[in-house]
């Protein structure tokens, strides 16, 4: 674990000022005081919370269980040939403290589930949280969590097989196409928890609605929302709402992040009017 550097107000004002400046007093205060939650690290998570980290948020607390593979250096901001093998929690959680020395990084080496929300959620007590995971299960569970306590939150659909950064978009759930992900996730909802099934649900998720590119390397297996490895060599795809099977590229994936973490922002500062 790094050692934090103690920067002066008047350094991190520099830093964030641009941010004052946009958002006006209030909006920069209540900004620069959030704590974040980041389920899901990859090649969105990420960069969603490089964004924030830049945005001079108070806290992000970080939640994977991976480690930095060779496999995410095109498209995960933490993934460099000096963090191979690294957890990936921690590599980005130095790359943070490089950007923004102020912000209480927590890292969280485990994957979140079902049976482990609740406790993670309570340790990290966020204002905000991102989910940009790849398990349905959990996927679920984080939603009906949202649903239940109306915390400011956004749910980050599949960016695997898609290579057109420019139709990724922000809606209700209830809006989503092209996206089994985020369309099971609506179905147990409404089946399981109560969510409206007419009419908007009351969960923001970030998107793309153009038709997944079909594999064509032979050799390679991705998988997972951002196109993760999946383990497999024969370069077929599982069937499964992991997306497993499909290439990523960095500009989509990046953009989902970037586009999670503006929403998020907009959401938060949106609950101080």
């Amino acid at each position: 674990m790094i050692e934090l550097p103690v920067l002066a107000a008047a350094d991190l004002e520099r830093r964030f000022g641009g941010l004052r400046r946009l958002y006006g007093d209030a909006g920069y205060a209540r900004l620069r005081s959030a704590r974040v939650m980041l389920v899901g690290v990859g090649g969105v998570g990420s960069w969603a919370a490089e964004a924030l980290a830049r945005c001079g948020v108070a806290a992000l607390t970080l939640v994977d269980l991976d480690q930095v593979a060779e496999s995410n250096i095109n498209r995960q901001v933490q993934a460099l040939g000096a963090t191979l093998g690294q957890a990936k929690v921690q590599a980005l959680r130095e790359r943070i403290a490089d950007i923004h020395p102020g912000c209480e990084v927590t890292p969280v080496e485990d994957f979140a589930t079902p049976q482990n929300w609740a406790t993670l959620v309570a340790a990290a007590a966020p204002d905000i949280v991102i989910d940009a995971c790849d398990q349905s299960s959990a996927k679920l569970a984080l939603a009906a969590w949202a649903l239940a306590t109306r915390t400011t939150f956004v749910s980050v659909g599949a960016a695997g097989g898609k290579r057109r950064a420019q139709r990724v978009e922000v809606s209700d759930l209830a809006e989503v196409t092209h996206d089994p992900l985020l369309a099971s996730a609506r179905q147990r909802l409404r089946r399981l928890h109560g969510a409206a099934r007419q009419g908007p649900i009351g969960l923001r998720c970030v998107w793309s609605r153009e038709p997944v590119a079909a594999p064509t390397a032979a050799s390679v297996t991705y998988g997972g929302a951002d196109g993760g490895t999946d383990g497999s060599t024969d370069g077929s795809t599982d069937g499964s709402l992991n997306c497993h099977g499909y290439g990523s590229v960095v500009s989509v994936t990046a953009t989902f992040g970037m586009v999670a973490a503006g929403e998020a922002v907009e959401q938060w500062l949106a609950r101080a009017d």
